[in-house]
């Protein structure tokens, strides 16, 4: 039985050493480049390679394959169905390649390389000034690449192995990813300051009833969570305004035009000009932060040690931006 197990074994080599071993890994990087950016020119560019060079790696990787990967002619570089197909498996094979150049890094220090951190827009302008440099401080070796999109948008990277991790608004429902809750986030009451609600010390629910809140744009998790509080409150959405920013949404409640929700990191250490700002007292709507990445990831242990330097960065502003009357009904963080 030994015996068959070898010999099948050794045909699998067998086949690899012949029929894929002229493949390389640079080919692949020179296809998910041409992808990216749809532009021969552009895409060499990126790989640090001539484009008459990518050129012909492309070539030479359809004829080993036997199949064509771009279409022809054609203005642009365009992918043919098998050719978008090879891509997305291409993808994950760079990133385990990457993972087996981190591994060996992080095997002379857990704390060297590269790490990819997205966030999403309502919270990466704020939640990443505060953390990164002391992200910095505790892991000087650390080189950190930040990106700022939109959750469906992290995800998609996170997925193809083109981000580390992501710090997304929970819940996240995806099989292969772990998510590591980091800190709630409270909403607070944002209206003008000659707006009837402005005259309250706090903010409950039940003032939201029969107003109308100004609110981002589709896209915007944070559209979704803020439209959640006004169905328990009885609010409604704000006609004919969607807001591209939270700064525009700022800006629009500055000038009177409405009232909003603003979540926490938002407001700390922002000033708050002709805006009135009210904590809910009670029942504090609020969205959970949680750091995800690849269930596959051999950075586990990584990824739960920042999980916990950045819930106690954020824990400290959150509580250091509250009004004392504010902390002591604000309820429990992680």
């Amino acid at each position: 039985m030994d015996g068959v197990v070898g010999k099948r074994q050794d045909g699998v080599f067998d086949s690899l050493l012949s029929d894929l071993l002229p493949m390389n890994l640079r080919d692949l990087l020179y296809l998910v480049a041409i992808d990216e950016h749809r532009h021969f020119g552009r895409a060499a560019a990126a790989c640090h390679a001539s484009q008459p060079t990518l050129s012909a790696q492309i070539k030479k990787l359809e004829e080993e394959l036997g199949v064509s990967l771009l279409e022809r002619p054609s203005k642009r570089a365009m992918l043919t169905p098998v050719g978008d197909a090879i891509v997305a498996k291409a993808r994950r094979l760079l990133a385990e390649a990457e993972d087996i150049r981190e591994i060996a890094r992080r095997a002379r220090d857990p704390h060297t390389g590269t790490w990819r951190l997205g966030a999403f827009p309502t919270l990466a302008p704020y939640v990443l000034p505060i953390i990164v440099p002391k992200i910095h401080a505790a892991m000087p070796g650390l080189t950190l690449l930040l990106t700022e999109e939109k959750s469906d948008e992290l995800l998609r990277r996170l997925r193809e192995g083109r981000l580390d991790a992501v710090l997304l608004a929970l819940p996240v429902e995806e099989a292969g990813l772990i998510a590591e809750p980091v800190f709630d986030e409270a909403f607070s009451l944002a209206t003008p300051i000659n707006h009837p609600l402005a005259r309250k010390k706090f903010a409950v629910l039940d003032d939201l009833r029969s107003e109308e809140l100004m609110l981002l744009d589709d896209g915007h998790c944070l559209r979704a969570q803020v439209l959640d509080v006004c169905h328990l409150s009885g609010a409604r959405e704000k006609p004919g305004f969607r807001a591209t920013s939270l700064e525009t949404l700022r800006q629009m409640v500055a000038a009177g035009v409405g009232i909003t929700l603003l979540p926490a990191l938002a407001i700390a250490g922002s000033p708050q000009t002709h805006v009135a700002i009210r904590a809910f007292q009670r029942d504090a709507p609020r969205r959970t932060i949680a750091l995800v990445w690849r269930r596959s990831s051999p950075f586990g242990d990584f990824h739960r040690e920042l999980s916990r330097l950045i819930s106690a960065v954020v824990e400290v502003t959150l509580t250091a931006a509250l009004p004392p009357a504010a902390r002591k009904t604000a309820p429990g963080r992680r």
